[in-house]
């Protein structure tokens, strides 16, 4: 392993930035998809913006599941890295990639089949559940396009390279984002699609992904085995990505369910602010990118240094971590005071859309430190097969203070209370988790070379 991948020596500082700054620009592209869909479809009304932000919560869901996956291949495969076990690292890669490709057809299967309940019980109804089942049924066909090759770039980025997997998100967005409006509003022989026509994009370019993804894995890392392994090699490997991708997975999941409960309160308002809450969320989704890059970084950093037995290093990242955090929530609070309205008038012309997400981006953005602590301290934790503290961090948040804190105080003072609640659940799980984090790892040693 060349010294640029190897995160067990040098500036912690250096490492981490190493590894987070490709990771914005491939997170910038992945979330300016969702961006772009929110303003194209915004222009075709109110009722199709609103669709589509009843999809939000599940997509993400699904997503952040495939994301867990991805948790439990680069956990185990950072740390063989960083014991030094490149066979070890091959076989629970490639046996990581055949685990996720058969769990994403039962849950995209699962899904087809059950679209109408599940955003009937979110509350959507009548023709706004018509729009929702014409975009889902085409999501989840494509799913397992964007499932596979998200553990295969974690895969790669456990290995200590974050640029060629952010070439890769990178293409794959300007491939959406350049053809999505042609099958929404339609172009020459292709006819308009209208809200059908966001799925349909993002299906064809999350064929760029996979053949990007593969390529990475397979021939530059050559990290994939090409031979068919005993069945208990197979069932001990699966066992060892499940350990922490199950917990993880579960713990990703648990925010968009969070997103989910909250969207179903603010249903019974009115439809409207589900739409104004739908459109702060994705804007809210691009300005924490520095710190959803850091929750990239911290995995591989964490296992590779947890393979080698330098605990310290990995204490020391995540306070780096936090004060990052702290100093970017304070940047986005200024930066939303004065910019919020206009930003959503890009999205929306509907007066009182505007007027929910705009109270939405006032309010919540100087919390985010604690959303952020919260995502970083337990990518740091799945990397070391902790996973279930990672699952423990976001229950905190989300069941113990996300969704509670929203409902009382929709019970007490209406639809805006619910983001000052939000708000206050965020900055109380960001003082919880982080001082919980630091005091274990102060009373914690990694063991020496561990490879799993």
């Amino acid at each position: 392993m060349s010294d640029s991948r190897d995160l067990t020596t040098g500036a912690t500082w250096q490492k981490l930035l190493q590894l987070a700054g490709p990771m914005i620009f491939g997170i910038i592209a992945v979330i300016s998809v969702s961006l772009i869909d929110t303003y194209y479809v915004g222009q075709l009304g109110t009722q199709q913006l609103t669709a589509l932000s009843f999809t939000f919560p599940v997509t993400l869901t699904v997503s952040n599941l495939a994301i867990g996956l991805g948790a439990g291949a680069s956990s185990v495969v950072s740390r063989a890295v960083g014991a030094a076990d490149k066979d070890d690292a091959k076989r629970l890669a490639t046996d990581s990639l055949v685990l996720a490709l058969i769990l994403v057809i039962c849950v995209a299967t699962a899904g087809y089949f059950a679209i109408d309940p599940l955003f009937a019980l979110l509350g959507a109804s009548g023709e706004t559940l018509e729009m929702i089942g014409q975009y889902m049924r085409i999501w989840f066909l494509a799913i397992p396009l964007l499932v596979v090759p998200i553990v295969a770039n974690s895969i790669v980025r456990a290995v200590g390279d974050t640029f060629w997997p952010s070439v890769v998100m990178v293409s794959s967005a300007l491939t959406n984002i350049a053809i999505t409006p042609v099958f929404i509003f339609g172009l020459g022989p292709i006819p308009p699609f209208g809200i059908q026509g966001a799925a349909i994009g993002t299906l064809l370019a999350w064929l760029v992904t996979v053949f990007g993804a593969f390529a990475l894995v397979a021939w530059r890392e050559k990290m994939l085995l090409f031979e068919i392994p005993r069945m208990h090699t197979l069932f001990k490997s699966w066992t060892r990505v499940l350990a922490v991708g199950i917990p993880a997975s579960v713990g990703n999941a648990v925010n968009p369910i969070g997103i989910a409960a909250v969207t179903a309160i603010l249903a019974g308002f009115s439809e409207v602010i589900v739409a104004g809450f739908g459109v702060a969320t994705r804007v809210e989704s691009l300005a924490v990118i520095p710190m959803l890059a850091l929750s990239s970084a911290i995995g591989p950093f964490t296992g590779q240094n947890w393979g080698a037995g330098k605990c310290d290093r990995v204490g020391e990242a995540l306070k780096i971590s936090y004060v990052i955090c702290a100093a970017w929530a304070g940047i986005l609070a200024l930066f939303f005071w004065v910019a919020a309205e206009p930003i959503i008038g890009v999205f929306s012309q509907e007066a009182k859309v505007i007027s929910a997400a705009s109270t939405y981006l006032a309010i919540v953005p100087l919390s985010l430190w604690g959303y952020g602590v919260v995502i970083i301290t337990a990518g740091a934790f799945n990397a070391i097969g902790r996973s279930h503290f990672g699952l423990g961090l976001y229950l905190i948040r989300t069941a113990a203070f996300y969704v509670p804190f929203s409902y009382i105080a929709s019970l007490l003072a209406g639809s805006d209370a619910v983001f000052y609640g939000i708000a206050i659940a965020n900055g109380l799980a960001g003082l919880v988790v982080g001082g919980f984090a630091l005091y274990w790892l102060g009373n914690h040693n990694a063991p020496a070379a561990q490879t799993a």
